[in-house]
């Protein structure tokens, strides 16, 4: 994966696995033997492909939103990943992204989710660990197609970002609604902070930090209110949990 490699031209490949439920799979790779590699792997794998070799044709194609998944170089020519993931999320186009780059350093992973993407991953890497990531995001949407979400007397509209408790309005910054948000989709399920760290503030790495205890409790102060039966429980030695109370 060499990036001094001639770069290509735009082009657009579809690679057909032989299966009509394949997942279709975007790569927006200058880089032609990267390309090739990843091609590989995933038509293996049952995927099909369809390949852009810059920014601004990947761009035109991931705007269509006939895509699983795309993969998303850092450094392109004509558009760079972090314009085009930008532009993506500013047309309500929400198809997950993996961002790979050889700017690995944490400034640049956080730009990169900040931006828009899903997932970020440095170079080089192990095929199987990108591939895994790609089947990672593919079992996400199903979690997340409807545009609400309910548990208990606990509502929450994903398009309007309101949230109710039995139609009281509760009042959340961005990150606590994404944190509320990961635990409407699993109720009745103990979630460690290790997960929430990973899933909800995209940490990669072990912390000492007591960001999910802060937040939680500010979360949980505002869900169950004074006389309201507790949905927010913490599980000693484990992590935390949203049962369906009314």
């Amino acid at each position: 994966m060499d990036p001094s490699n001639d770069r290509r031209e735009s082009t657009a490949t579809i690679v057909a696995p032989g299966a009509a439920d394949a997942a279709n799979l975007l790569l927006i790779e200058d880089d032609g033997e990267t390309a090739d590699e990843i091609i590989a792997e995933f038509t293996e794998a049952g995927f099909a492909v369809t390949h852009a070799g810059d920014g601004l044709h990947g761009l035109a194609l991931a705007g269509g939103g006939a895509f699983d998944v795309i993969i998303l170089d850092r450094l392109l020519p004509g558009l760079d990943g972090l314009s085009l993931v930008t532009a993506l999320r500013q047309a309500q186009i929400m198809t997950p992204v993996i961002l790979m780059s050889a700017l690995g350093d944490v400034d640049e992973r956080v730009r990169g989710l900040k931006a828009g993407g899903d997932d970020y991953l440095a170079k080089p890497f192990i095929m199987l660990e990108l591939l895994a990531r790609v089947e990672a995001l593919l079992r996400r949407p199903a979690l997340g197609r409807s545009t609400s979400l309910r548990v208990g007397s606990l509502e929450m509209d994903l398009i309007l970002r309101s949230v109710m408790r039995s139609g009281r309005v509760l009042e959340l910054l961005p990150r606590e609604f994404k944190l509320l948000e990961y635990f409407m989709h699993r109720p009745g399920q103990v979630l460690t902070r290790a997960m929430l760290l990973e899933n909800v503030w995209n940490y990669r790495f072990a912390t000492d930090t007591n960001l999910v205890d802060v937040h939680v409790g500010k979360l949980r102060r505002k869900i169950d209110a004074p006389g309201d039966p507790p949905m927010m429980m913490s599980v000693r030695g484990a992590g935390f949990m949203l049962i369906a109370n009314s």
